[in-house]
């Protein structure tokens, strides 16, 4: 066992906060690996499980499966159908959640110190398993189809699906892991129990956890949790080739306000630059009403109530987005502003003033994620993920403040592509055509 002892500080208006946190990095008597914050004032625990691989693992023809499966878990396992392992697990007062994404599934636990073994017992027949009843699978599958139907009706899901489409094309990353209604309604039984078999291996587990728990305790725990799952998954996918260039597609839909998702290929978390580009990020339209597209496009001309953008890195490919919402009359002027601004900052870059206050709201608003063992959970889960070592969380803004502007607008010409920004507008803009 290995232990890091770290300390937060973050300076808030009238006062000074402190956060001590103390990761230690456990290895279960099976060779699982997690990191553990242990804080005994309160009697539960928080656990954060990710397997990387998710829907992107999903077979051909079988888009769905994955996130379909991970919907139906908690619909039995064991010797319990769905209505007893609710009922169980409501009397434990645990909860559980899952989820899948395109690159990793997530589990969410938080069970009380009393009932922890009976807890982890319910949630380990869960994992390990479940039952997947033909009439469970098919009710949430129904439920997954609703919220397929629903998304056709979003303009800015139909936005999303559109730019992932012409983006990947046939990699996992170019299509909704959601599926389609006819991949969801043709999938079988026999496809979830694979989907299972896949996504939920051994090999690609990392873990967080958080609260009163030892690291001895933990260790057992993770064999009896997670010991029985297969040792090793499918391959992963390859990296995703992107194949947008610029320009604008126009897909027609009876809404008074149009809505745009624009965006170039990004930066890699593990770039060099990265936390650079994570500041000129906040300066260019994460930074909410302060940043330089929510000023130009809607402070400036009233052309939106919102526009924003963001960095996606993911395992196989690399984006910077932004999406923006106007009434069809003004979508192409708000287009023309944030083609003229995302030139602007490739160009000129940030003013040492932005920077600045870029700095001084991140450094100052990273302590405050750290408000409680679930969110410390997730947090430590992520960083594993992303292969960061446990001192990050106190060098973290040290590595900010040491960007200089340079740096920063060094990146900004390097990141920023104007000529390669895609819009995806969905709505009746007013002259506005897809093209080039």
């Amino acid at each position: 066992m290995i232990r890091f002892a770290l300390t937060l500080c973050a300076a808030l208006a009238a006062s000074t906060a402190h956060a001590a946190i103390d990761i230690q990095q456990v290895t279960s008597p099976g060779g699982i690996k997690a990191w553990l914050v242990e804080d005994h004032n309160i009697p539960f625990t928080a656990l954060e499980i990710r397997v990387r691989g998710g829907a992107s693992l999903d077979l051909p023809g079988k888009r769905g499966a994955t996130n379909l499966m991970m919907a139906t878990l908690e619909e039995g396992a064991g010797d319990l159908d769905a209505q007893a392992f609710q009922t169980k697990r409501e009397d434990l007062a645990a909860s559980y959640g899952f989820d899948a994404g395109d690159d990793m599934v997530s589990i969410s636990a938080q069970f009380l110190t009393d009932n922890r073994d009976a807890a982890v017992a319910l949630l380990r027949d869960a994992i390990v398993t479940p039952r997947f009843d033909q009439t469970a699978v098919d009710r949430v599958r129904q439920q997954v189809l609703a919220n397929i139907a629903s998304a056709a009706k979003s303009p800015q899901d139909i936005a999303g699906k559109a730019f992932d489409a012409a983006a990947f094309g046939d990699h996992p990353y170019g299509s909704s892991l959601s599926g389609t209604v006819e991949s969801v309604t043709a999938l079988t039984r026999d496809d979830i129990v694979t989907a299972h078999a896949n996504a939920l291996t051994r090999d690609r587990v990392y873990v967080g956890a958080v609260g009163d728990i030892s690291a001895a305790d933990l260790g057992p725990m993770l064999d009896e949790l997670l010991g029985d799952l297969p040792a090793e998954g499918p391959p992963i996918p390859a990296d995703a080739t992107y194949d947008l260039t610029g320009g604008t597609e126009v897909i027609p839909f009876d809404t008074p306000q149009a809505v745009a998702l624009f965006g170039h290929e990004g930066i890699e978390r593990d770039d060099p630059d990265y936390m650079a580009a994570y500041i000129l990020n906040e300066a260019l339209g994460a930074g909410g009403f302060e940043s330089r597209l929510m000023q130009e496009v809607r402070e400036k001309r009233g052309l939106t109530y919102g526009v924003s953008t963001f960095l996606v890195p993911k395992f196989h490919a690399s984006l910077i987005l932004g999406q923006v919402a106007s009434a069809n009359a003004t979508i192409g002027q708000a287009i023309e502003v944030i083609k003229a601004e995302w030139a602007r900052m490739a160009q000129d870059g940030m003013t040492q003033e932005e920077l600045d206050s870029v700095k001084t709201y991140l450094t100052g608003a990273y302590p405050l994620r750290f408000d409680g063992n679930a969110e410390i959970a997730s947090i430590l889960v992520g960083m594993q993920v992303i292969d960061l070592p446990p001192e990050y969380v106190v060098n973290r803004n040290d590595m900010l403040n040491a960007v200089t502007l340079d740096d920063v607008n060094r990146v900004a010409r390097e990141l920023l592509r104007p000529e390669d920004l895609h819009f995806v507008v969905v709505g009746q803009p007013d002259g506005l055509a897809s093209g080039n």
